[in-house]
């Protein structure tokens, strides 16, 4: 079996194991779901800031908690008033910057490598933190339902771009970012997420327009590639391959959810707009 194709096996069996675990905690909801997913951003922050940093100091674990903290703030300000509690949030955030500029004052190493610090720990909030907290915003708001159809889209897309980019890729995308992602590959992306989003809205959403899940997929399509393009971006200024190795043949946890990371706020905001306009 060639290194690709054995690459490849690893790639299924994981998927295979993990999803099932994905659609069970997302289906049982509560603070459980948001847990998993707090976990997964602290993960996914101490991950990034892994990739610039040998080692997690003091001012990086902030970077880290702080991340998985946002998306329990999802789940305990819709949980306890209905809507997501915007001013301690904020307060929150502005405290956080403050550590992490105190701490990057007795940063050791040299002094101009402290603001570069504190700007990777600022960016693991923003990027692993508040994104993966859309996920807790859509169940508590939405329900089950709207974050199977997000994992389904990125996924469906994931899946058909590969094999697309794989068997009939010739024109780079983006050669400077990733060699090997191709136009081709992105429009097999762009019909595995219109395909998935129609599955989903049959078996789970009768009720939801056509258009509007097709508006998901058509989200995912764009979003989810430029979702894995942005990683790709930030592993080539920080001279790694992997973000991690804790999935077998995926290799990090951001390496995996990169994408998704990217759809999950669209997913958002098209359920948001559809219940407010009732499109019919």
């Amino acid at each position: 079996m060639s290194d690709a194709n054995r690459n490849l096996a690893v790639r299924i069996v994981t998927a295979v194991v993990l999803f099932p675990f994905a659609a069970w905690v997302t289906w049982r909801g509560g603070l459980a779901f948001a847990l998993v997913v707090a976990a997964a951003a602290a993960v996914a922050a101490a991950e990034l800031l892994l990739m610039f940093q040998r080692r997690l100091a003091v001012l990086e674990w902030v970077g880290v908690a702080v991340a998985g903290l946002l998306p329990l703030a999802a789940w305990g300000g819709w949980r306890n008033g209905g809507e997501f509690v915007a001013d301690w949030v904020g307060l929150s955030f502005a405290g956080a910057t403050i550590l992490l500029l105190l701490l990057a004052l007795f940063r050791e190493g040299p002094l101009e490598e402290a603001p570069r610090a504190a700007g990777v720990a600022a960016l693991a909030w923003l990027y692993c933190g508040v994104l993966p907290a859309s996920a807790v915003a859509i169940r508590q708001r939405f329900g089950w339902e709207w974050v199977i159809l997000a994992f389904v889209v990125t996924w469906a897309n994931d899946i058909l771009a590969y094999f697309s980019g794989r068997f009939l890729g010739r024109h780079k995308l983006m050669e400077r970012i990733s060699p090997k992602k191709t136009w081709e590959g992105f429009a097999g992306g762009a019909l595995g997420s219109t395909l998935g989003a129609l599955v989903v809205k049959w078996l789970f959403l009768p009720e939801v327009p056509a258009l509007g899940c097709l508006a998901v997929g058509a989200g995912a399509a764009v979003l989810g590639p430029l979702g894995d393009l942005a990683e790709s971006m930030l592993k080539r200024a920080a001279g790694v391959k992997d973000s991690g190795r804790i999935m077998p043949g995926h290799g990090g946890l951001l390496d995996r959810i990169d994408a998704l990371l990217f759809v999950l706020p669209w997913v958002y905001a098209t359920a948001a707009l559809l219940e407010r306009w009732r499109i019919p």
